[in-house]
């Protein structure tokens, strides 16, 4: 499968889902926060991704986002979800629904909660790429989900042409290089820790798949525009302002933390869904402070 024009490259948000006082999806703010990272210049939208909270929604109320997005964006960026179900079974067929309400293209996460042997994962990959003719970016992020999809299950993939692409979450920036090495541009490969994009993208990533771009989206756009022009000091420039709340992306409340920035930004609500709770004391004054500090220093005009 050829890749579609625009996938895969630039600017992809790991857009939050918006939830109501009473902790149901706020469909009307979920949309409004899509549409406003599109007015921003974002490339694309990851939907339902960590950040999204996927695993804290129920089956309906994932479709019910995706629709939302769909309608709200309108074709303007290409679209992404996030697949990431307790099963096999489930993650094919929420991949199906997904295909049929039309979004761009899969996020495929291994199974959640179960280990997988390498055998185990691969036949998950494939029977999700099999169901669907959607392109698929697999999601390589072995500190949040113990596993790696190691070479070995990269080179039995090299068969299924709608696997197209790999976000990789590993804190190893010699991943960059190692991936391109071996496989050459047979998988686009995106940077999708935060803290490590800018070395993706002097690597050769194609791409920055963001959790503070929903806060900070301006500086994402410019950050990447600058090292896809060459211009290494004013991406440095930024990248060293971004840099404390680009930390935050690789941590265990990374979601409060993206949200409570967003929500100080005028860009959404802190509301998480349990297990989450927002966060408190120490660690909220200190996100908050990191925050301001940013906000006061924009370094652009």
């Amino acid at each position: 499968m050829t890749k579609p024009a625009g996938l895969w490259r630039g600017v992809y948000p790991a857009a939050t889902t918006q939830f109501a006082a009473d902790g149901s999806v706020d469909i009307a703010a979920t949309a409004q926060g899509m549409v406003a990272l599109v007015d921003d210049g974002v490339d694309g939208l990851v939907l339902l991704g960590t950040c999204g909270e996927n695993n804290s929604l129920e089956r309906e109320e994932k479709l019910a986002v995706l629709k939302a997005g769909v309608d709200a964006v309108g074709g303007r960026v290409p679209i992404i979800t996030g697949v990431s179900e307790l099963t096999t079974r489930r993650a094919v067929d929420f991949a199906l629904a997904a295909q049929e309400i039309g979004v761009d293209g899969l996020m495929l996460l291994p199974a959640m909660v179960y280990v997988p042997t390498p055998a185990e994962l691969l036949h998950h990959l494939r029977a999700v790429a099999d169901a669907v003719s959607l392109p698929i970016m697999l999601y390589n992020n072995p500190p949040a989900y113990r596993v790696s999809i190691g070479f070995d299950v990269l080179d039995a993939l090299r068969d299924v042409p709608n696997i197209v692409a790999i976000k990789e979450s590993a804190p190893d920036p010699r991943r960059f290089t190692d991936v391109i090495n071996r496989y050459g541009d047979r998988y686009a490969v995106m940077a999708g820790l935060d803290d490590v994009a800018l070395e993706g993208l002097l690597l050769g990533a194609s791409g920055w798949v963001s959790g503070l771009t929903s806060a900070f989206p301006q500086e994402s756009v410019a950050l990447v525009a600058a090292a896809n022009a060459g211009d290494w000091e004013t991406a440095r420039r930024i990248y060293r302002w971004f840099m404390p709340l680009l930390h935050l992306d690789a941590e265990h409340d990374l979601v409060q933390s993206i949200k409570l920035a967003e929500q100080m930004m005028g860009r959404g609500s802190e509301r998480v869904r349990l297990p989450r709770l927002p966060l408190a004391g120490a660690r909220r004054a200190e996100v908050e402070a990191m925050v301001r500090t940013a906000a006061a220093n924009r370094p652009l005009p």
